[in-house]
């Protein structure tokens, strides 16, 4: 910033000298600077408002109380899970977990066809 003010001390008389010819130039640069810079970043910043906007709608759905629902399902499926590594005795859900892992392979299959 300040080699550009040292510029323009040291040009001074022949901006006042042309004024015409300067603002025309400066609106020129600056105008087509401009342009180019909003052809390259175009695409960021329509991404950065749609990311404000999603924001935006998440922070008024938790002013609100509401949950969010998910328009899709989710990446992992829940049911036929397991757990794996050492289940906690005190947890009655992980006790259920366990006995499933307990299962004998060739029994677990009972009763399901094989196509």
């Amino acid at each position: 910033m300040q080699d550009l003010i040292s510029f323009l001390e040291t040009n001074s008389a022949l901006m006042l000298a042309n004024p015409a010819a300067f603002a025309s130039f400066a609106v020129l640069f600056g105008g087509g600077g401009f342009a180019i810079g909003r052809y390259l970043f175009t695409e960021r910043l329509a991404n950065l408002e749609s990311r404000i906007a999603r924001r935006d709608e998440e922070i008024t759905e938790l002013k609100t109380g509401k949950k969010m629902q998910d328009d899709e399902p989710a990446m992992v499926p829940i049911v036929g899970t397991a757990a794996i590594g050492p289940i906690s005795r005190s947890d009655s859900g992980a006790l259920a977990i366990g006995r499933a892992q307990r299962t004998d392979p060739a029994t677990a299959n009972e009763g399901r066809r094989a196509y």
